[in-house]
């Protein structure tokens, strides 16, 4: 049994460590380590790690995994993670690269252990947004309660576990940056197993959660912009690694990368990012935070051009810096944001970047001057402005001696009285300032007074140190009324701070993690939003709800909130081909003849008018959706009104009928007609909760549209809802 844990592992493998310090050749060290496992298999009793739990949640698998079953005969790392830990993060292209090297077939399997820090990462959906967000092949297990956790006696994020065919425990590496000993341990574990006859190569039933993702115009967008005139947004659109400019009414101007991540510089249609977050834009050039790629990327809107201007391509570990910037190697940079120089003469001369892989907050010289504290510096130097590299919560009158924990989001207030970056800081759960006159960092709201404690969060509206927060991973200053804005992350809200009377409260979202356009801003829901921003003028709020895959634009006037739908270029205006999307009309499915025909009050709109139509469906009592099923909605048109459908997204997967599923659609800016019908359907399957019976039902909604030439508003939402009264 493994009463001791991996303290049972630790006399041995320090000997081991050590040993290796002083060897000379890889062949030296391959023969150490072959010696440690003669001696670790041959002990009296095996360091048994305990089975895996046959009632545990698992992800990409048919089903629960048994360690001494299942897994009986295979090395198998166990990488214990939490999805927020930017450490976690770093060590997952080492088990990429490692699973690519050896397959289950080779008799490796790597398991990913997941033991939350946050309540909100103990929940089953938030960690399968992750496992995709993080594009991660292997199966993972819930250990929500940290039940595998202690029963090792693991004690920090990241910590990698090998163990043998018997489920032996050999190894144990704690922390990011062991790729070489990870590599060396598990190749010298396969050879000396398969000399003894003990690896199988049979294959460990993998079920992808990505392999049913549904086509999506965005995938876990990151972060969010919009420039000083208000009419361009700027989308990280992280999961498809692309940058995609937008008009305020979500037609895309220019697609930068993707959809597959890569590292290269050039035009727009042969760049590549890799899980790119932060963006910011000034007239025609945008800055970008290329976060898994380890860069700071810049993109010439005019030239059409995109050019690497800080990092090396991998992960750095200097966290003082100093040398010109596409000499700089720098660590998983989060946001981006303007800013002045003390000394500079010109306005915005400094790139801010929250380094959340080093826990600091670097500056970009764009132009020559001073920072605060600091002595004059040459164009493209970067290097660290705030915090000692330490994952700490600590403020201080001297940035350097001050500490943060995984910052991931900046905003700007260059006005008087404030002067200062606002920093989400994550991992703490805390908003911070830094002072941009003398550079001294200081609390705003959330966290605790002790530096070292990272794990006050929760979700409390009130002032300063009473104000609890849950991971935030964006801010954005509100110039007009002097207020700072929140995405208060794992507690799916945004939120609102006085930085006068540092008192916070609950903007929007109900603390529920869906996708519910409410009636007002705190009926609304978010999930998981990664970063925010606002408009010049303080009307319009754009929210990245990077788990709904969306952008959510709130008007902080009316009170009113609306999804921004993405649309294709070719939707700005008519095509001379209606034929372009017959391929996708013909493979729209055919409802049943039972299905209802509801006529809709005919709608005024304009040209280039967004309407989004609000789709609620109610199942019979005691029914439930069939979730493996294509549930869909779809628009269609007749053949004199097919004009309407270009550039449309012509359909979309129905996830759950418990909340409303919101269909985008944009008016063409020309209009062959002043009059057309659009028909918006929908398919459900669902069975009687005893599953006694399942069915197909259909519903059919008629649209008349009244096209006139005045500008009815930018958007319209209409609402669809039909209930289906029995089986």
């Amino acid at each position: 049994m493994a009463a001791e844990g991996l303290a049972g592992l630790l006399p041995s493998q320090t000997q081991l460590e050590y040993a290796l310090l002083d060897a000379d050749s890889p062949q030296e060290k391959e023969n150490l380590v072959y010696q440690y496992l003669k001696k670790m298999d041959s002990r009296e009793r095996d360091l048994t790690a305990p089975e895996l739990g046959g009632d545990l949640q698992w992800l990409n698998t048919e089903g629960p995994i048994s360690l001494h079953k299942d897994l009986c005969g295979k090395v198998v790392v166990l990488d214990f993670f939490t999805y927020c830990c930017i450490n976690c993060l770093h060590l997952l292209p080492d088990l990429h690269e490692l699973e690519h090297q050896y397959s289950d077939k080779d008799g490796l399997v790597i398991i990913g252990v997941h033991s939350a820090k946050f309540p909100n990462e103990k929940v089953l959906d938030n960690i399968k947004s992750a496992v995709l967000r993080y594009d991660i092949g292997h199966p993972v297990v819930n250990d929500a309660d940290a039940t595998l956790w202690h029963e090792l006696e693991v004690s920090c994020w990241p910590t990698l576990v090998i163990l043998g065919p018997r489920g032996n425990m050999l190894f144990s590496l704690v922390g990011e940056g062991h790729k070489e000993k990870l590599f060396l341990f598990t190749s010298i574990t396969l050879k000396f197993y398969k000399e003894r006859g003990q690896i199988k190569d049979n294959s460990i039933g993998i079920k992808l959660y990505k392999d049913s993702l549904p086509p999506s115009p965005l995938l876990f967008p990151g972060k969010v912009t919009v420039d000083k005139s208000g009419e361009r947004l700027v989308i990280a659109d992280t999961g498809h690694h692309r940058i995609l400019v937008t008009l305020k009414n979500g037609q895309i101007l220019h697609t930068i990368g993707g959809p597959n991540s890569g590292r290269k510089d050039g035009r727009f249609s042969e760049a590549a990012f890799n899980s790119p977050q932060g963006v910011a834009i000034k007239n025609n050039v945008i800055y970008v935070a290329d976060t898994e790629n380890h860069l700071i990327r810049k993109i010439d809107l005019e030239l059409e051009i995109v050019t690497t201007v800080a990092g090396i391509g991998i992960q750095g570990v200097d966290k003082e810096g100093g040398a010109k910037g596409e000499e700089q190697p720098i660590s998983s940079p989060w946001d981006v944001v303007f800013g002045s120089s003390v000394s500079g003469t010109q306005e915005d001369d400094v790139l801010w970047i929250a380094m959340a892989g080093i826990h600091q907050v670097w500056a970009l010289m764009l132009e020559g001057g001073k920072l605060p504290k600091g002595s004059d510096l040459k164009k493209g130097v970067c290097l660290r402005f705030a915090g000692s590299g330490n994952e700490e919560n600590r403020n201080n009158a001297y940035p350097h001696k001050a500490g943060f924990a995984q910052p991931s989001g900046l905003s700007l207030a260059p006005e008087e009285p404030w002067n200062c970056l606002f920093v989400a800081d994550s991992e703490s759960s805390t908003v911070r300032m830094i002072s941009l006159k003398d550079g001294a960092v200081k609390h705003l709201v959330g966290g605790e007074r002790d530096p070292l404690n990272l794990f006050a969060f929760g979700d409390v509206d009130g002032a300063g140190i009473n104000a609890k927060l849950q991971h935030p991973l964006g801010v954005t200053w509100d110039k007009k009324r002097k207020l700072l804005y929140v995405a208060d992350s794992y507690n799916h809200k945004i939120k609102v701070i006085d930085p006068k009377m540092k008192n916070c409260a609950t903007l929007a979202g109900t603390g529920e993690a869906t996708n519910v356009l409410g009636s007002s801003f705190t009926q609304s829901t978010f999930n998981e939003p990664g970063g925010l921003c606002i408009e010049e003028n303080g009307r319009l709020m754009y929210v990245a709800d990077t788990n709904n895959h969306q952008i959510k634009v709130l008007d902080l006037e009316t009170k009113v909130l609306s999804m921004l739908p993405i649309l294709n270029p070719e939707s700005r205006d008519v095509t001379d081909h209606p034929s372009v999307q017959k391929d996708q009309i013909a493979n729209l499915p055919k409802l049943p003849k039972s299905a209802p025909n509801i006529q809709l009050p005919s709608l005024s709109a304009a040209p280039g008018q967004t309407i989004q139509f609000l789709l609620k469906l109610t199942l019979p009592p005691d029914s439930k959706l069939n979730e493996e099923a294509p549930n869909a909605w779809f628009i269609t048109a007749e053949d004199n009104n097919t004009w309407l459908l270009q550039g449309q997204h012509l359909s979309g997967e129905i996830k759950d009928v418990s909340c409303q599923t919101v269909i985008p659609f944009q008016l063409p800016r020309v209009c062959l007609s002043a009059e057309a019908v659009l028909a918006i359907k929908a398919c459900l399957y669902y069975c009687s909760k005893d599953s006694s019976a399942c069915m197909m039902k259909g519903i059919s909604f008629n649209q008349p549209l009244q096209i006139g030439s005045t500008n009815q508003g930018s958007l319209t939402q209409v609402e669809l809802t039909h209930s289906f009264i029995t089986n």
